[in-house]
């Protein structure tokens, strides 16, 4: 399975196409902003016609998850489904088989002048291209 990941200000999918709004950058802040990730996967045939469980993570610099205030305490940002896909019959034979993903968040609370990053995990593994870094501004000295 190959991955491509882009951060963005929106995504939204649509007949399994991405539609990415302010997409490709790689520092936000420092104030909390609404964010997406913009996800794309090519399954190979081998791997259609079987479920597969994908989770999205949100990671400090260190690889520890990043931890919010919810209702019920402190919990890890995180999402996370299921998807099944089938080679569509008038494909051509062996191609891989596309599947898109836009996971839009709202403003999350994270450290200025920090780094992150954006961990997708597909049934248990991080494949190659499924990881998507970035960095927060630092707070500017009022004058």
């Amino acid at each position: 399975m190959h991955v491509t990941m882009l951060l963005s200000d929106a995504a939204q999918v649509a007949d399994n196409k991405l539609y990415i709004l302010g997409g490709g950058w790689s520092v936000i802040g420092p104030q909390p902003a609404p964010s997406a990730v913009a996800i794309k996967l090519s399954v190979d045939v081998h791997e259609a016609a079987a479920e597969h469980h994908w989770e999205l993570f949100l990671e400090d610099a260190d690889g520890q998850p990043v931890m919010v205030q919810t209702d019920v305490g402190l919990a890890p940002i995180e999402v996370q489904g299921d998807f099944t896909v089938m080679p569509p019959a008038d494909g051509p034979a062996g191609a891989p088989v596309d599947v898109a993903l836009a996971i839009n968040v709202g403003p999350i609370p994270l450290e200025p002048g920090s780094r992150f990053a954006w961990r997708l995990v597909i049934d248990g593994e991080t494949p190659e291209g499924a990881v998507a870094s970035f960095s927060t501004r630092p707070l500017q000295a009022e004058l």
